[in-house]
């Protein structure tokens, strides 16, 4: 890989917007990301030497957890050399995707303890996160693990301390926190862009069976290939069941419902940009309209949050929605509403949107002309009212950028952007939301001393 040409492109958010007056008042104060550099950018361009080559292991061979590590190891300097899971068939398939060579095994300890191993990435079922990450953490190990961070409110203290304690570099996988959209609506909202933030809004749309969680049952499903025991954790015994197993995000058990997989990803984006520690109340509603499959947790899910004034932001409110059964099309975005206009917030795209008035006071030449008497309402030149920022072609994607910046930290010793604390901030209200809608009831929250209030 070409490391100058990578900076470049990563760090080359084009400002390239169908109109452009709108922006051209805006840039000025904004700053040109091109040509100002930060501590980031700069390591990004570090040449990889070989004492920094990093072997890392996957843990939870899966979906997301084999797409996490196909994205890993296109990075400079990075080999997978182990892999764990609970299904033979996954083991299996680890061998011919990354080499017969590299280590198997479904006993994650087999993996931690091992000392060739510098990082791991966790992309087990929720239930299993907290676990896994503590030990790997206390074994000496950085940890890449996949969102929500934990399993329950309750968890959360333990991944904290454990990062705390060791030292090491943990990261949650919620990888829009990276993506040149986010850090382009940072900017934009500390530049004023859009005013006085007081309202923002999520919206994720899912219309295919997969999108649904309903993954494929592999013909050989059973408890011999399966290690079913291990898979049920600190629950009851009970009889296997491939279904709970393969589709576990549908039970409650394993799972964090439509909240935990997908809300978290808008908490994540929204407290990046905003510089915001949580919500202090928290609201929901849903029910399961559609995919009557035994699942257990709701298809649809409108979730309502209190965001407080702090000394970074003032008081808004967020609005987030879940659509499992839609007819027409995928769809996910993060809005922010101010006084002066708005943004859409996409991993390669913001649009923004300014109020007329307010763009029209940005144009010098009109003040001047509304400062004149006149005989009559003479129409104005206004300027245009969206401006759209779009990554540039050849841009790599935020999965890579959030991997780059997990081992980038490792490297230089640096603490993630999504460390424990704030994937802990993250995670909470996500996971008080499925408790809103199971208890029927609003729940109060302290984010910034991270404790239920009663």
């Amino acid at each position: 890989m070409d490391k100058k040409k990578s900076s470049q492109t990563r760090r080359s958010f084009l400002n390239k917007f169908s109109k452009t007056m709108a922006a051209a008042a805006l840039l000025p104060t904004i700053g040109n990301a091109s040509s100002e550099e930060n501590m980031i950018e700069i390591k990004r361009k570090k040449d990889i030497s070989p004492n920094d080559h990093l072997q890392i292991a996957l843990i939870g061979a899966g979906g997301m957890g084999t797409a996490d590590a196909n994205t890993a190891i296109t990075l400079p300097g990075i080999k997978l050399i182990a892999a764990c899971d609970l299904y033979d068939g996954r083991l299996a398939d680890a061998k011919k995707k990354y080499g017969s060579d590299i280590f198997t095994t479904k006993d994650y300890r087999e993996i931690i303890n091992r000392s060739d191993i510098d990082a791991v990435i966790v992309a087990t079922p929720d239930h299993w996160h907290k676990d896994i990450s503590v030990a790997a953490m206390n074994a000496g190990k950085h940890v890449y693990c996949e969102k929500p961070m934990v399993h329950d409110v309750s968890e959360g203290a333990a991944v904290v301390e454990a990062q705390k304690r060791n030292k090491v570099v943990f990261q949650v996988g919620s990888q829009g926190m990276s993506s040149l959209g986010n850090e382009k609506a940072k900017e934009l909202l500390a530049a004023g862009a859009i005013g006085k933030l007081n309202y923002a809004e999520g919206f994720w749309a899912r219309n295919s069976p997969f999108g649904a969680w309903q993954y494929d049952i592999p013909a050989d499903a059973s408890d011999k290939t399966v290690d079913w025991k291990t898979f049920q954790h600190n629950l009851s015994d009970m009889p296997f069941d491939a279904k709970r197993f393969f589709r576990w995000r549908c039970f409650r058990d394993y799972g964090t419902g439509v909240s935990g997989d997908l809300f978290v990803h808008l908490f994540s984006s929204l407290h990046f940009i905003t510089n915001s520690v949580g919500p202090n109340k928290v609201m929901a509603t849903g029910g399961l309209r559609y995919w009557k499959d035994g699942r257990e947790v709701p298809d649809i899910l409108l979730g309502m949050f209190d965001y407080p004034e702090t000394q970074v932001h003032p008081a808004f409110n967020l609005s987030l929605r879940v659509n499992f059964v839609d007819g027409t099309a995928d769809n996910t975005y993060l809005r922010l509403v101010g006084n002066e206009g708005s943004m859409n917030v996409e991993w390669d795209k913001v649009t923004l949107t300014k109020n007329k008035s307010y763009a029209a006071v940005d144009d010098p030449l009109l003040k001047t002309k509304l400062n004149q008497a006149s005989n009559y309402e003479r129409k104005k030149m206004l300027p245009p009212d969206t401006t759209i920022f779009k990554a540039e072609e050849g841009y790599r994607g935020a999965h890579y950028d959030h991997f780059n910046h997990f081992f980038t930290c490792i490297r230089t010793g640096a603490t993630s952007n999504e460390d424990a604390l704030f994937g802990y901030r993250a995670a909470a209200p996500a996971l008080l939301c499925n408790d809103s809608y199971f208890k029927e009831r609003a729940i109060k929250w302290d984010p910034v001393n991270l404790k239920l209030i009663s």
